[in-house]
C-alpha cells in the first residue's frame, strides 16, 4: 500500500472571510429542506403570567457534560425578547403523532395553548403531553449569528418516552416511514 504522501497546506489562524454564495436564498432554503429534522415546541411564560410556545426544528445536542443543547430563532421573530430575556423554557420533543401541535404552535394566533394538554415543569414551565422527550433549560447563552439568534440551553431536567418522532422534511411535517 503506498503511503499518503501530500502535504497540507498550513491552515491560516486569521479568520478570512467567505466568497460570495453563488446561489440565491430561495435555492439554500430549498437545498436545507432536504435534511430531515425532529420537530420541536419550545415553551416559556410571558411576563404576565400567560405561557408561550413556538414551533422550531433548529434543535441539537451541544454537550453531555455539561448537558447542553441548542437551538435558534429568528432574529425578526416578535419572541425574540422573550426569550432573551427568561431564564428558562422547556424544549418539548413532538412524536409523529402530533403534527397538528406542530402546526398549531407555527400558526400566529393569540392563544396556542388552547386545547393543549400540559403539565409544568419544576419552573412552572408547560411539558406538553405525549411528547417523546423534554428539556428544562436553563438559558445559559445566546449567540446572534447571521438573521438568527442561538440558544444554547444547559438541562435541568429531561424526561423521554420513547416513540416515533415527527419530522421536519421538504418544507412539511412527516410521521416516519412505517409509521
Amino acid at each position: 500500500m503506498a503511503a499518503f504522501s501530500a502535504t497540507l497546506p498550513a491552515m491560516s489562524s486569521a479568520p478570512k472571510r467567505a466568497m460570495a454564495p453563488e446561489f440565491d436564498s430561495r435555492h439554500f432554503r430549498n437545498a436545507l429542506s432536504q435534511f430531515a429534522t425532529g420537530v420541536t415546541v419550545i415553551t416559556t411564560r410571558l411576563d404576565n403570567g400567560n405561557f408561550f410556545g413556538l414551533t422550531a426544528s433548529s434543535f441539537n445536542s451541544v454537550s453531555l457534560d455539561p448537558p447542553l443543547v441548542l437551538w435558534s430563532l429568528s432574529t425578526k421573530a416578535t419572541s425574540l425578547p422573550l426569550f432573551t430575556g427568561n431564564s428558562h423554557y422547556v424544549i418539548n420533543v413532538l412524536a409523529a403523532d402530533q403534527a397538528l401541535l406542530g402546526e398549531q404552535f407555527a400558526r400566529r394566533i393569540e392563544n396556542r395553548f388552547e386545547g393543549v394538554d400540559f403539565t409544568l415543569s419544576h419552573t412552572g414551565l408547560p411539558i406538553i403531553k405525549g411528547v417523546a422527550a423534554w428539556f428544562e433549560c436553563h438559558n445559559r447563552s445566546r449567540y446572534p449569528e447571521g438573521d438568527h439568534v442561538i440558544f444554547v440551553g444547559e438541562v435541568e431536567r429531561c424526561e423521554v418516552d420513547p416513540k416515533p418522532p415527527l419530522i421536519f422534511h421538504g418544507g412539511r411535517f412527516l410521521a416516519p416511514p412505517g409509521d
